[in-house]
């Protein structure tokens, strides 16, 4: 986007299958692998990133620019007096949400500390990282277009209306005058996330435009504290998202434009990482004005150690403010929990309040019509078993429990469908046998496939039978991702040794026991007449895979797998002694008797 020029000083402006168990296995080993590479592309992918479109701004003609300039600086400073305080001083106000403390030098934030939530070290989580708040600014600090100006005003020891503690509801003001510079900055605080903000800047009684910052990302941020600091190894995930009418605009970190101005209506503006958002909301959308900041900083590329490879680490801002000069908006900053944003609703062109809410900065993607009822059904769990510090993780294992319970008849299908393929293999072993000698791109080969299909027809078979009733797991593994990737509720949340249900099991315990059920699954399943490849791979490869992936992806989600897979470990021995089981071990032991001592085929066990 390109830059907005100093507005300060321009005017504004194929076939049926035939080996029934290969069929089914290979139709499972696609699936799965397809699960593998859509959780790698949700993983790696780039947001979906887009930058708001810049509305055209009446500018002056270049003649016009260059005579406004010395014009502008031939002004006399006016004369008004002096206001300015001696000392710097700090004053923090306070909710049930919230602790915010304030210093008087740039009437800046200092530390936004979210009482309810806390960093890796336990302590209660502050929004402002120390160590880029020095280097990149601090919350509410304003920018000017010009450098000296924008330093002036954020260095100025402003004298504040109260200094202590303040307990919202509340206001709080700052006043800087001196020289013809005249810079006043109000706050009204309540008891919800989000505070009121009304600034003006005057230099010799005309108003400069200024926009209010907050430069320098947000979040648990923990990739930039020192290394003798306790400290989360991951790395915090920050966007910016842009409301504009009924489009919302996400932009990840790599691509957020440095110093891009864009004035349009705007109804919010939000920084955001995974869990917590600061978001501004305009009293006046149609008079929006929005900056973008990108810097770097080097970070280790392995944060458990601190002598490895130094990479580039986005850091990224916004600021806003009003065409006019005078800015008054307010400002969310809080965690991106689905009924706190329900209740923030952007300007609407009425003039109140009841505009579009902050609740789509909750982004789970396409799999949004399964996450959301997802995340409604555990929260609901939760609730009904009480705030407990486990709770969290026996709601995922209840409904995990729920769900098996709810597709028990979809699993009965399958083996019935399985069954059905086991009987009728002999008879497509002797079809294939018939057409043996015709090279696979012989025409004739289409009458195998046509006695194929005949077959099952005949039989009531269905060739993917088997394979259906797997496929709704897939969209709520997915789901189940998105939800524990973004849900606030389950950061930090317990379950016995796992600390955090949105990180990877620190003992690797879940990922063991999913490769351990999966293969014991598989053991003692039957499956006759599948290629020995195949099933070597069903029962080795694919667990030893599914449990890699799960390695390094949230414990909540392994927890949800390990879980299914327990159940359905519990349900095959269930079904081995029932009269259908037995029938398909049967018939499992006569082919490998049939094929001979000296294969190494993996039978299925009762």
């Amino acid at each position: 986007m390109p830059e907005l020029r100093n507005p300060n000083l321009d005017s504004q402006g194929s076939g049926g299958g035939g080996n029934s168990g290969g069929d089914f296995r290979s139709l499972i080993t696609f699936t799965f692998l397809a699960l593998a590479l859509l959780l790698a592309f949700q993983y790696f992918k780039p947001r979906q990133d887009a930058a708001p479109q810049q509305a055209q701004t009446q500018q002056s003609s270049a003649t016009q620019s260059a005579a406004a300039q010395p014009a502008a600086a031939a002004q006399a400073p006016t004369a008004t007096p002096a206001v300015s305080a001696t000392a710097e001083t700090e004053t923090t106000v306070e909710n049930d949400l919230y602790k915010i403390v304030f210093s008087n030098r740039g009437a800046q934030v200092k530390h936004w500390i979210l009482k309810k939530y806390t960093d890796s070290a336990g302590k209660p989580l502050d929004l402002v990282q120390p160590q880029l708040a020095e280097r990149f600014g601090f919350p509410f600090a304003l920018y000017t277009y010009e450098t000296s100006l924008t330093t002036q005003v954020n260095e100025a020891l402003y004298q504040v209306s109260s200094s202590g503690t303040l307990l919202a509801p509340a206001t709080l003001s700052f006043h800087f005058s001196q020289n013809g510079l005249d810079v006043v900055k109000s706050f009204r605080f309540d008891s919800s996330y989000v505070v009121g903000i009304d600034t003006v800047v005057e230099r010799n009684g005309q108003t400069v435009r200024a926009l209010v910052q907050w430069p320098a990302g947000l979040g648990d941020m923990e990739e930039y504290l020192p290394s003798s600091s306790t400290r989360s190894t991951l790395l915090t995930q920050s966007q910016i998202i842009t409301s504009t009418g009924d489009k919302q605009t996400t932009t990840a970190a790599a691509k957020v434009s440095g110093n891009a101005t864009v004035e349009q209506q705007f109804d919010y503006a939000a920084l955001t990482d995974l869990y917590f958002a600061a978001a501004f909301l305009p009293d006046a959308p149609s008079h929006a004005s929005l900056i973008t900041f990108h810097n770097t900083v080097d970070v280790p590329s392995d944060l458990n150690n601190p002598n490895s490879q130094k990479k580039p680490s986005s850091v990224v801002g916004l600021a806003m403010g009003d065409t006019s000069g005078t800015t008054h908006l307010r400002l969310f900053v809080g965690p991106k929990q689905s009924d706190v944003l329900k209740t923030v609703h952007a300007v609407s062109a009425t003039g109140r309040a009841d505009g579009v809410s902050l609740e789509p900065l909750i982004q789970y993607g396409m799999w949004s019509i399964i996450a959301k009822p997802l995340y409604i059904a555990l929260r609901w769990l939760h609730d009904l078993l009480g705030s407990g510090a486990y709770n969290w993780g026996w709601s995922i294992i209840l409904f995990t429990a729920a769900f098996n319970l709810l597709m028990l008849p979809t699993r009965f299908m399958m083996m019935r469908s399985s069954l059905r393929m086991m009987r009728i293999q002999p008879e497509v072993e002797k079809i294939k046998r018939k057409y043996a000698h015709l090279k696979i791109n012989d025409p004739k080969r289409t009458e195998m496939n046509t006695e194929m299909m005949d077959l099952y027809k005949r039989e009531g078979v269905n060739v993917y039978g088997g394979c259906l009733p797997m496929l709704p797991q897939i969209p709520l593994f997915f789901a189940y991702f998105r939800v524990l990737q973004y849900a606030v509720e389950l950061r930090h949340a317990h379950w016995f040794w796992l600390t955090d249900l949105a990180t990877p099991d620190p003992l690797h315990i879940l990922p063991i026991l999913i490769i351990l059920t999966m293969f014991l699954t598989q053991y003692i399943t039957p499956s006759p007449g599948m290629d020995p490849a195949q099933r070597r791979m069903m029962a080795f490869i694919m667990p030893v895979f599914m449990g890699f992936i799960l390695f390094n992806y949230a414990s909540g989600l392994a927890l949800y797998w390990g879980t299914s897979n327990i159940i359905n470990l519990v349900l095959q021995l269930g079904i081995n002694q029932s009269s259908m089981g037995k029938e398909m071990h049967a018939i499992a032991a006569r082919r490998a008797q049939k094929k001979g001592s000296g294969s190494r085929v993996i039978q299925g066990r009762k």
